[in-house]
């Protein structure tokens, strides 16, 4: 089964939750996660929330690491330390399979029953993770395309601040598709001023852009103030995948058209959750938990703010 309904994991984690608390005060259980993303990053701090939340939650150890910056070098490496420290359970991102696939694959060799999260729901079966845990990047790019053609869009563009992570080469690649129209990727650094420099240049070549979509808050803060500053913003449709306060604020205001929510607090918990009770009782949902893609819109924007200012979404 490729996919879990969410109604089914919130399910499991509620009855969980409900068996767990003080009976799980005392596990002895440790669980490494790796991921390519920095807790700092406002993205990935939800997410770290959401590890920290199911520790607290299940009395376990749990261990979050991860690169300095983009690098899979590092993160492999980082994966083989976990390896060699023998956790009862590993949480991976998989953002580079080709990378990465060894690492992972000694870890089941190890014996380490491995959850992979946020990216990597292409590659879990071939790899032979357990189950995956957040949104099939092709079909939100899909959902997005289709959104900003809706709202009349012809010609884009998709920033993507990650080259060589292909969940946001399948995001591009899905909302080409869904949009039907002319769609060009251009390709970013995370250096805030570099990617200004870059939206303002595509503008300059190609005036005729009528929407951008970018693929995570660290390229769309930027974009949008280029887009600011050259006094585009009214006339040009901007949409991004994942949330921040700025972000949010924007679809709020009606400044942006919407936002991608892959709920990444569950993508940090339900890891978390799901080894500790195979460790314990053996149970473990099958395929992709799907935690997205949700969109974000000016209608319930005021919502997800309250809860992005605690840290959930």
């Amino acid at each position: 089964m490729r996919m879990f309904a969410s109604l089914a994991a919130a399910a499991v984690v509620a009855t969980s939750l409900a068996a767990g608390g003080a009976a799980l005060a005392q596990d002895k259980t440790r669980i490494v996660v790796v991921s390519h993303g920095q807790a700092s990053d406002p993205f990935w701090s939800v997410v770290k929330n959401g590890v920290d939340a199911a520790q607290k939650d299940y009395g376990v150890t749990v261990e979050y690491r991860a690169p300095d910056t983009f690098d899979m070098v590092k993160m492999a490496q980082l994966i083989d330390a976990a390896v060699a420290s023998r956790p009862d359970g590993l949480a991976v991102s998989i953002p580079d399979a080709a990378a990465l696939g060894d690492s992972i694959k000694n870890a089941i060799a190890s014996g380490i029953p491995v959850v992979s999260f946020n990216s990597g729901s292409d590659v879990r079966e071939k790899l032979g993770v357990l189950v995956h845990v957040g949104q099939t990047e092709f079909e939100a790019g899909l959902g997005g395309g289709k959104k900003m053609k809706e709202a009349g869009v012809r010609k884009a563009i998709c920033v993507n601040q990650e080259v060589g992570n292909v969940a946001l080469d399948l995001r591009c690649e899905g909302f080409a598709k869904g949009l039907e129209g002319d769609v060009k990727v251009v390709a970013v650094t995370m250096d805030p001023t570099a990617i200004q420099s870059a939206i303002k240049a595509q503008f300059a070549a190609n005036p005729d852009i009528q929407g951008v979509l970018t693929l995570g808050p660290s390229a769309a803060e930027p974009t949008m103030q280029a887009l600011e500053e050259m006094d585009a913003l009214k006339q040009v449709k901007v949409a991004t995948f994942d949330l921040s306060p700025t972000v949010l604020q924007a679809v709020r205001d009606g400044k942006m058209l919407f936002a991608i929510d892959q709920q990444q607090y569950l993508q940090g918990y339900l890891p978390v959750a799901f080894l500790t009770l195979y460790k314990k009782y053996g149970l473990m949902p099958a395929g992709t938990v799907m935690t997205g893609p949700g969109f974000v819109t000016k209608d319930n924007a005021a919502k997800v703010i309250d809860l992005s200012a605690k840290g959930i979404r």
